[in-house]
């Protein structure tokens, strides 16, 4: 059986307070993006997990997939399987594509060994593997808050627009970025922010994580200001970076940026 997790952006994004457990508190849209991994997993006679596309830094025991198996298996009887996963969503950009792939390989895992987990059961365990992975479950434009896990239904549709990511050749860790932000209430939330026209998101939409981010790397911040330049009506850093994405009410001519960074239409 295979899927095909996709990415995701966040439209806006603002850190509200630091948590006990050692999270942050945030409020954020969730939207998915049309980019893909493929993830393919069969019966096997031990569990195994290969790659191929972008190199994923890190040990295989570590993987979100893996990690999800041996999640699921505690409640279950799973057979082992053999899981690959064609890497295509660029790595360390805020896209969150290991997320992705965990939440994918969650609800394969259900039809594929015939569980029958709800949707309130993926969403359990996705929760237990990453601030960001039950999006992916639901996988639909969301208001998020708490950890990012806990949502409100929005009513959000960028469909007439198009939208561009561009991806520079630099790596922002989650890490890095948390560090460089100082939480704070929001006096207006963005779940009332959202509904206001795209053409005005520029003027109160932002992301909290951009002020260091762009102090530590201003390719970064170039990328967006070269996404203005060309006439979006809004853009973004995604997430901690360091994707960028563009809204646009046409294909833009994106030309020069495409010498010296990855570009998604």
């Amino acid at each position: 059986m295979i899927v095909f997790p996709n990415a995701k952006i966040n439209i806006g994004i603002n850190i509200t307070g630091r948590r006990p457990d050692g999270y942050h508190n945030i409020e954020t849209i969730f939207y998915p993006l049309p980019i893909y991994d493929a993830l393919e997993a069969l019966p096997g006679e031990r569990l195994t997990f290969q790659s191929s596309g972008l190199q994923i830094p890190g040990r295989i025991e570590d993987n979100l997939c893996i990690k999800g198996y041996h999640l699921i298996k505690k409640d279950h009887d799973l057979a082992p399987l053999n899981i690959h996963l064609l890497k295509h969503i660029p790595i360390g950009a805020g896209l969150g594509g290991g997320s992705a792939n965990a939440a994918f390989f969650i609800k394969l895992i259900n039809s594929l060994c015939n569980l029958g987990l709800t949707a309130t059961d993926m969403l359990h365990y996705a929760r237990q593997l990453g601030a960001d992975c039950a999006f992916f479950i639901e996988n639909k434009p969301l208001f998020a808050f708490e950890k990012g896990d806990q949502f409100e239904t929005i009513s959000i549709d960028l469909s007439k627009y198009k939208i561009v990511l561009v991806m520079p050749p630099v790596h922002v860790s989650t890490g890095e970025a948390y560090r460089g932000v100082k939480p704070a209430p929001v006096k207006h939330s963005l779940y009332e922010l959202i509904l206001e026209p795209v053409r005005e998101w520029k003027h109160f939409i932002k992301n909290d994580f951009e002020e260091s981010v762009f102090k530590n790397h201003p390719v970064i911040r170039g990328v967006k200001a070269a996404l203005y330049d060309a006439g979006a009506v809004y853009a973004s850093m995604s997430g901690s970076g360091a994707s960028v994405f563009g809204i646009f009410n046409e294909k833009p001519d994106l030309s020069e940026l495409e010498k010296t960074n990855q570009v998604f239409y």
